[in-house]
């Protein structure tokens, strides 16, 4: 989700294109940050400063995961410790009069011998589905959704979407890339038009902010 820095690129955050689809009466601010958990992000303080701006009305759109369950990871947290953290992020921003959304974490580009997507986020994307429920919060099942989409692009066009990278390629990447979890350009506009559709089918407020164009003569 988050804006990557120009030495990353091309890969691209799905926040980054995320922002071109609203009216002039929406601002997006984009706090995500890469390689943070639930725990992290707010043991760097920045969740408090987002809470302290937060106003009444906003959306608060609240995806973790990827780095929540790796067990390898300084960022994990125990499953218990990421539900708990999930429900502060919902309280603290229902506490302000805003609209909580979560999002399970993005698929990972993996697929099996036999051409099938294999989720990878599967106990820490289901913790998000519960939460949701038990909170009574809006959920975008990201997981699920991207899946469908990888199924349907199939292993080898799917590469399209990530950043990979032959060697001297690009100047970032001499050595050439091959990243199965973070997109390019092409893979962060798909992954958000994905989160927009979802946002019109759960027909939240802020649907009524998407932009339209002029209807050409």
């Amino acid at each position: 989700m988050s804006i990557k820095q120009p030495k990353a690129y091309p890969e691209t955050g799905w926040g980054m294109p995320f922002v071109y689809f609203w009216d002039s009466t929406v601002v997006v601010q984009n706090l995500a940050q890469n390689g943070r958990s639930t725990r992290t992000f707010m043991q760097e303080n920045r969740w408090q400063p987002a809470v302290d701006n937060m106003q009444e009305g906003d959306y608060v759109f609240i995806q973790f995961g990827h780095n929540d369950e790796v067990p390898t990871k300084a960022s994990y947290t125990t499953e218990t410790e990421f539900a708990n953290n999930l429900i502060k992020y919902i309280t603290d921003t229902k506490n302000k009069k805003a609209t909580p959304v979560l999002l399970t974490p993005v698929a990972r580009r993996k697929f099996d011998t036999a051409g099938r997507v294999e989720g990878t986020h599967e106990v820490y994307s289901a913790i998000v589905r519960r939460v949701a429920r038990e909170q009574h919060v809006a959920l975008i099942d990201l997981d699920k959704k991207s899946q469908v989409l990888l199924q349907e692009w199939g292993e080898p066009t799917s590469a399209l979407l990530f950043n990979h990278l032959a060697p001297g390629e690009h100047p970032n990447y001499p050595a050439g890339k091959e990243d199965n979890t973070h997109f390019n350009e092409l893979g962060a506009r798909v992954m958000a038009q994905l989160v927009l559709k979802e946002i019109k089918e759960l027909r939240l407020g802020l649907a009524e902010r998407i932009i339209t164009l002029p209807e050409k003569n």
